[in-house]
């Protein structure tokens, strides 16, 4: 096992990065010291902006262009999503495995997101944003190999990023219960808007992948992947602090 907590066939050829815990929470603490001095105070994950929220309260009947677009631009916007698909594919170097570990997130956020809004499972949104928070966070620590070297453990990796797929699919659920929507072709919306997120997902994806391999190619990334991962972690804890935060002042 590397040191960066992939195995050799799943990262390739990338350099292994042993983690020194203390070094490693300085830079988390200075990160989330950074982001709470310049950060904003509303900044909560999966908001639906006023124009959608209208345009799903109004619609009626089949819809499914429209919903496709609402899916992509959701996924493309959505900063938690793509805090969790950058830290996902950090040390994956072959598509194969990165397509193994983006389907396994995509069949978690697509099962709870149907499922979630069809059933009316319900749950309080900033309780599973800040999950979602948490996901970003754990993903960070794992890259860093932060399981094995202060627990002596590291969870299924895989298991992880489906569980958390459950989590991020749920979080649109929450928001989307919270609309009115049309009684009329809602299954067939649904499944159109889910199409979308898969859209934006690949389309965020193959960005981040088109960074990712310049950045690789540089002498730099070695030397830097730790302090990225830091901030990765350091945004991941900020995202849960702040859904904490609109949890307790909205009256638990």
């Amino acid at each position: 096992m590397s040191g960066s907590g992939f195995s050799n066939s799943e990262r390739g050829n990338g350099a292994a990065l042993p983690l020194n815990p203390l070094p490693v929470l300085r830079l988390v603490a200075l990160g989330i010291l950074l982001f709470a001095l310049l950060g904003s105070a509303d900044l909560l994950a999966h908001s639906v902006d006023e124009d959608d929220k209208a345009f799903i309260q109004q619609a009626q009947g089949l819809q499914i262009i429209p919903y496709i677009y609402l899916g992509a631009k959701h996924m493309v916007t959505g900063y938690d999503h793509l805090l969790f698909l950058a830290g996902i594919i950090f040390f994956l170097f072959r598509m194969k495995n990165i397509g193994a570990y983006v389907t396994l997130f995509a069949i978690g956020h697509s099962t709870t997101l149907l499922v979630g809004v069809l059933l009316d499972i319900r749950a309080d949104p900033f309780i599973v944003d800040a999950i979602i928070g948490l996901s970003v966070a754990y993903k960070a620590f794992d890259n860093l190999d932060g399981f094995r070297t202060v627990f002596h453990y590291r969870p299924n990796p895989k298991l992880a990023v489906l569980i958390f797929g459950f989590f991020h699919g749920f979080g649109l659920a929450t928001k989307l219960q919270d609309l009115t929507l049309g009684a009329d072709s809602v299954v067939a919306n649904l499944v159109a808007f889910n199409v979308g997120v898969e859209i934006g997902q690949f389309m965020a994806l193959a960005i981040i992948l088109i960074a990712m391999n310049f950045w690789r190619l540089s002498k730099s990334f070695a030397s830097s992947a730790v302090l990225a991962n830091a901030a990765l972690m350091s945004a991941g804890f900020i995202l849960v602090g702040y859904q904490l935060t609109g949890y307790f002042a909205q009256g638990a």
